[in-house]
């Protein structure tokens, strides 16, 4: 039987004492990477449960940067957090009330018609094969659409079948309606207490995590506000534009405008194919009406990638399309909706974590 040696034993041990001085060189690396991991897992592990919570403190994050416009204007904190709670109330009552109605109305009524749009579609795409025979064959047409309309039926159908008075829907919302607001009124009123009794967890030596999230604060501040701001205008002026243009389902190919900015270069891919089905099964591809749909779909999603979104997020941090994506596919099939929508905050909390990471030798006070 070998016996170890006692200096291969040392080598391994400065070995790995050298790596973990590497990654945490420092107690203040060492707090920062605590509370990364207790914070991950704490959030993938109850995000199911807690789902309320996060959402009302995600909201609460969002109006507290218009509390704090109305406190630099000395209003005081109480009075700010009540005009932003009342217009926040508001805003929910017109959406539940007025506009969901709508656009569940009219996205049932498009998938109805989803079989009649693809039967106008093939009559159509049918005459490929006579245009271009060496191109197209008709065969492959044909089990082409023979695919493409199996799904979509069966989305359709699967649309039509959910029902809102299903138990478990109806007390997931009611669950909602309830607790969200109310979390968040006393999120913003108690800002102060609840931060102070939450920083009594966190380690003393904390520095440099402080450093960290004032600089993902003013990131992730800056680039959600400047979201929901996009989809407001964006699907604002897509509705005032296609219902002056008299396109069908004005009010959900609007809505469908603006959240697709949620998903980046994916959002603005899927919601052309609704925008223009609709135009082409409304005027068909000869009309005039048609062509001008598309202009005017091209000239607002050319204004929104050139105007709005350097105007409104030119205080955000710049990410990479690939790091994007990337974030995207993970963070979505971590949390599902929340996780795409969060997708590029998230990946600003990483690489604010790993541009302030401390490296061996570096003076890390702050």
């Amino acid at each position: 039987m070998n016996t170890p040696n006692p200096s291969d034993q040392l080598t391994t041990l400065n070995l790995i004492n050298r790596g973990l001085k590497r990654f945490l060189p420092n107690s203040q690396a060492l707090s920062l990477a605590i509370i990364l991991l207790v914070s991950f897992v704490f959030i993938y592990s109850l995000a199911d449960l807690l789902m309320p919570v996060f959402v009302s403190i995600g909201l609460a994050y969002l109006l507290e940067g218009i509390v704090r416009k109305l406190e630099h204007l000395d209003v005081p904190r109480i009075g700010a957090v009540a005009i932003v709670f009342s217009l926040f109330l508001a805003s929910l009552v017109f959406l539940l009330f007025y506009l969901i109605p709508i656009i569940s109305q009219q996205a049932v009524e498009l998938a109805q018609q989803v079989p009649d749009i693809l039967s106008h579609a093939q009559t159509g795409i049918m005459r490929l094969p006579k245009l271009y025979p060496k191109l197209i064959s008709e065969s492959k047409i044909q089990e082409i659409l023979l695919v493409v309309q199996k799904e979509l039926i069966s989305y359709s159908q699967g649309l039509l079948s959910v029902s809102a008075a299903s138990i478990v829907g109806l007390i997931s919302a009611m669950i909602y309606l309830f607790l969200v607001p109310m979390m968040i009124f006393f999120l913003l009123k108690d800002k102060a207490l609840l931060m102070s009794w939450f920083m009594g967890f966190l380690p003393t030596e904390r520095n440099l995590s402080v450093h960290v999230w004032h600089e993902v604060d003013m990131q992730i501040g800056n680039y959600v506000r400047g979201k929901f701001a996009e989809v407001f205008i964006l699907s604002l002026v897509s509705y005032v534009t296609y219902a002056v243009m008299g396109l069908n389902y004005a009010l959900l190919l609007a809505v469908l405008m603006g959240l697709q900015v949620i998903l980046p270069y994916i959002g603005a891919t899927l919601v052309t194919f609704p925008v223009l089905g609709v135009a082409y099964f409304q005027w068909g591809l000869s009309n005039d009406d048609f062509m001008a749909i598309v202009i005017a779909y091209a000239i607002i999603q050319a204004v929104d990638g050139v105007l709005l979104v350097p105007l409104l997020f030119s205080e955000a941090v710049n990410l990479h399309a690939i790091a994007i994506i990337v974030a995207i596919l993970f963070f979505g099939g971590l949390w599902g909706f929340w996780g795409v929508f969060l997708a590029i905050p998230l990946a600003t909390v990483v690489k604010a974590v790993l541009t302030s990471w401390p490296r061996l030798g570096e003076n890390t006070s702050i």
